[in-house]
């Protein structure tokens, strides 16, 4: 059975920075590419940024600079690591598995496998 699992999410005043976990079991990230995703409440999807096997990244525009992703393949665990962070990063993060590549203001892809997410809350 294929299982996303993200964590790290938590509480975190304006300025903070948090890591967030995505860890796979099931796939191996050899074989796909890593999205990060984040939904506000009542909100559209967004995504935030993708790491390939090749180790090729992708941000969001809004968010580069403050944002970083990497990965562990061997492990099969992907984080995030949100810096400096703003109000507006308050959203329920999801990592997904598929393939990505470069597009508009942040990537394109089609991800087929989704963890549940992630909590972030960001207080001023």
């Amino acid at each position: 059975e294929v299982q996303l699992q993200a964590s790290g999410g938590g509480l975190v005043q304006a300025g903070g920075y948090l890591t967030l976990s995505c860890a796979a079991s099931g796939i191996t990230f050899d074989d796909y590419a890593i999205g990060w995703f984040r939904q506000a409440s009542g909100k559209e999807t967004e995504a935030v940024s993708c790491i390939r096997s090749d180790g090729t990244t992708y941000y969001k525009d809004s968010v580069k600079g403050r944002i970083t992703i990497s990965s562990d393949n061997a492990a099969n665990t992907v984080y995030l690591q949100l810096n400096s962070l703003r109000p507006e990063d308050t959203a329920v993060y999801f990592c997904a598995a598929g393939f990505c590549i470069a597009g508009g203001s942040s990537f394109d892809g089609a991800f087929g496998f989704w963890g549940q997410g992630t909590q972030v809350t960001v207080s001023s």
